[in-house]
């Protein structure tokens, strides 16, 4: 890179360099999946959903369908509907088993895969399963309310979406499915360096609070550049990620992969036998492309893997609160610092000048075996009092995830995967049926927790578990 990073309108797509071999693969890919379909898709979708509950992952995770008490010797029989009908979803555990039909294996171990033992990632979940409820009775809760404030600003609920890269391999243009439907409820949507959609193009969205989250790169005009395109799309937030200078050891991602970085050939005739994914991602819009970072990428390292390793490799790993000082000088608006996980650090980001704190392992994607956001709430809002609002995020599913983690001392969550699986069950509409589940679960939670107002929860309403969930 030479003088100042330049940006481009209008990238021209990037598709595969070979049409016409493509459809021909296609072809017979579709050929192949529908005779198999019928024998290969269930069997696939028992060994996904065996495959993502084994080994340390308990807890919330030991309570679900065939583990619930409500079955005995695999009686009743339960079983998510995978069919694809959004209205008939009940639970956001729908809408992730319509994503693991309609997705290829490589694309869900990259939505579903933690680093290492993958123990921040049952952390997450298991953390939710430690506190049980207390609610009082004989409350009057015939009207109940559900939205809240965040920067002074109305939310429909206290819930954002999280940022999240790469959106495009799960629905084309997945990233603006995911801020039109943000739009759609009244929430804040933050999105990635690493997505794929133009933060100039998401930002037009009617209605839309445009957060943009920042991974410090790269030479210094690199972080400079996209503060300035952020400050002038009019994004509300810069999010500054701590905590993923280096890249997560994500073994189970790394087995899809070729010495190269390539997809190995198993990964490929797999994504084969998905014509439906296949013609609207590759076919449709081309490889993804990281549209906001590619043009700040050597010529010679644009295309898609290559991009992604070598943005990787440039991740500022000197990032320090000398960055986060430097930054607040530079950013007008709310400045959130994401990825802390201790109450020290979120006193000194309080004093640094910084608007909120989002508490985060990153979905159990970087250091494994961290503490979840949860587990260092109540600390952390001791630490912080009142004066910095604290959001956290990680393996929120539920309602009752949202209520537990406001009642411990959060303004707001942020869903991540919850809102994954909608966008990769249905685009904007399968995002829209994962925020009115969410919705509906906790205007129904708040009910029967004897709970008029999201301003009424506390740690009163809480009882912590003796031992994890797991061994309960």
């Amino acid at each position: 890179m030479n003088g100042a990073p330049k940006t481009s309108s209008s990238p021209a797509p990037n598709r595969p360099a070979s049409i016409g071999r493509g459809l021909a693969l296609t072809a017979v890919g579709a050929a192949v999946g529908a005779a198999a379909a019928a024998w290969f898709g269930q069997r696939r979708i028992d060994y996904r959903q065996a495959a993502f509950t084994a080994g340390l992952r308990t807890g919330l995770e030991r309570l679900r369908l065939a583990a619930s008490p409500a079955v005995l010797d695999g009686t009743p029989r339960r079983r998510l509907r995978a069919s694809g009908d959004l209205a008939r979803t009940q639970t956001v555990e729908d809408l992730r088993a319509i994503a693991h039909a309609r997705l290829p294996g490589f694309a869900l171990e990259y939505l579903e895969g933690g680093s290492e033992q993958e123990a921040s990632l049952a952390r997450n979940l298991d953390a939710f399963a430690q506190w049980h409820f207390e609610p009082p009775v004989l409350v009057d809760v015939s009207g109940r309310e559900v939205s809240t404030t965040l920067f002074g600003q109305p939310m429909a609920m206290p819930i954002a979406i999280a940022p999240t890269g790469l959106n495009a391999l799960f629905w084309p243009h997945a990233d603006t499915a995911l801020a039109q439907a943000a739009a759609d409820f009244g929430i804040p949507c933050a999105q990635s360096t690493m997505s794929n959609d133009r933060m100039e193009d998401v930002g037009r969205i009617s209605g839309l609070r445009h957060w943009w989250q920042l991974y410090v790169f790269g030479p210094r005009q690199v972080c400079e550049a996209l503060i300035a395109r952020a400050d002038a799309a009019g994004c509300e937030a810069l999010i500054v990620t701590t905590g993923a200078q280096i890249y997560g050891n994500r073994e189970w991602d790394r087995r899809n992969r070729l010495p190269s970085g390539n997809l190995d050939w198993r990964c490929r005739i797999d994504a084969l036998l998905h014509p439906r994914w296949l013609a609207s991602t590759v076919l449709e819009q081309g490889m993804p492309r990281f549209a906001n970072v590619v043009d700040y990428v050597p010529r010679d390292r644009q295309a898609f893997f290559d991009s992604a390793f070598w943005i990787r490799a440039q991740m500022d790993q000197a990032l320090s609160w000398e960055t986060i000082a430097r930054i607040r000088g530079m950013w007008p608006r709310k400045l959130v610092l994401k990825g802390l996980i201790g109450a020290e650090d979120a006193a000194r980001a309080l004093h640094a000048g910084v608007d909120a704190i989002i508490l985060s392992n990153h979905g159990g994607r970087q250091l494994d075996w961290s503490a979840s956001a949860l587990d260092v709430l109540p600390a952390t809002r001791q630490a912080v009092g009142s004066h910095l609002p604290l959001l956290v995020d990680g393996g929120v599913r539920r309602g009752t995830d949202v209520v537990k983690a406001l009642a411990l001392g959060a303004d707001a969550v942020l869903i991540g995967r919850a809102a994954l699986y909608g966008v990769a069950a249905g685009g904007r509409d399968g995002v829209r049926r994962a925020l009115e589940i969410l919705r509906d679960e906790l205007r129904r939670d708040l009910g029967l927790l004897g709970v008029r107002s999201i301003a009424e929860l506390g740690p009163h309403l809480l009882r912590r578990t003796k031992h994890d969930a797991g061994n309960a």
